[in-house]
């Protein structure tokens, strides 16, 4: 069974409309794709691209380079590239509910999302602090981020909190569920039987024995401890400024960070291209680019669409391999 992946393009006045467009001139057999936008600014980018565009109905297929189905999601004002307007927030949100309660019925398998503008979907009314988030909340789920790319995978066991808010997060609770979830998806989505985690400490030096910091000692070691005795190789908690050493990394399947920026900044730079940004936990697979709306870009064909092709390659992957296993 060939898997239908909902697409949603993201804020419409950066780069997700144009990389749709780029992704629209390939003819796929892994998937099919379900577009959720607006028309018009589907058509504007092409247009900016010089590229063929053919949006067809929801229910039709895409046969030759250029055709879409689309499912029609209107913006309240006409979108200037590179120029975000909150009036359309309102749409964006939509577009992304939409698509993700199609995949809770089962009626698509998986979703694959472009980039959102924070602060602009917050201008236009809506309280909104990303799409994991937001997905989570939606199926009623605890879920995990995680980014990969060739080289590494980071899941975290925080995500878009300020960083004075980090320290007072990581309990016993929020780092077992990150651990059991990250495990689950490895298994299941990944197929890896076995997999191996690397728990990365919160502190310097994973706290220096207690002179750096007591969350390794007094919260992360003892769960790890525990979650081993279950069965689960967890090394750590380990220093994170030399757990992605190359050599090191050989010895994982992944590694959990305890905030965003712990270990993003090593994934992006290992690979910031191929990287993409996977939901843990939903009920289905969901997969997004690993950057952001890029205005700077949008309109001008420069952006490079190969986090989006990467992020449809493996949520097509994880969609086939949970359709085997049901």
């Amino acid at each position: 069974m060939i898997p239908r992946l909902a697409l949603v393009p993201g804020e419409p006045a950066g780069v997700g409309p144009e990389l749709c467009v780029r992704l629209a001139q390939q003819v796929r057999s892994d998937c099919r794709l379900l577009a959720y936008g607006d028309a018009a600014t589907l058509r504007d980018a092409a247009a900016a691209l010089d590229l063929p565009l053919n949006l067809l109905p929801a229910e039709a297929d895409a046969v030759a380079p250029g055709d879409l189905c689309l499912q029609p999601v209107a913006n309240a004002v006409p979108v200037r590239f590179g120029q975000p307007d909150p009036n359309n927030a309102a749409a964006v949100m939509q577009a992304l509910d939409e698509a993700a309660a199609a995949c809770l019925s089962g009626q698509l398998h998986g979703l694959v999302t472009g980039p959102v503008h924070k602060a602009v979907v917050n201008a236009g009314g809506i309280a909104y602090t990303g799409t994991t988030e937001r997905l989570a909340a939606g199926a009623g789920c605890k879920v995990v981020m995680m980014l990969a790319n060739d080289i590494v995978r980071v899941a975290l066991a925080t995500t878009h909190l300020p960083l004075r808010q980090v320290a007072d997060a990581i309990d016993a609770n929020t780092v077992d569920a990150a651990l059991r979830i990250t495990h689950a998806a490895l298994r299941c989505d990944f197929g890896i039987a076995d997999p191996v985690i690397a728990v990365l400490g919160l502190n310097p030096h994973a706290g220096e024995d207690g002179h750096l910091g007591r969350e390794e000692i007094d919260i992360i070691e003892p769960l790890l401890q525990r979650l081993r005795g279950e069965g689960m190789r967890l090394p750590g908690p380990l220093p994170a400024d030399t757990a992605f050493l190359p050599q090191k990394l050989r010895d994982f399947d992944a590694v959990l960070a305890m905030y965003h920026d712990q270990g993003l900044p090593v994934l992006k730079y290992s690979g910031f291209e191929r990287a993409v940004n996977i939901t843990l936990g939903l009920p289905y697979p969901r997969v997004a680019v690993d950057h952001g709306t890029a205005l700077e870009l949008a309109g001008r064909g420069l952006a490079d669409p190969s986090s989006l092709f990467a992020a449809v390659e493996t949520c097509a992957r994880f969609a086939r391999q949970r359709q085997e296993a049901a």
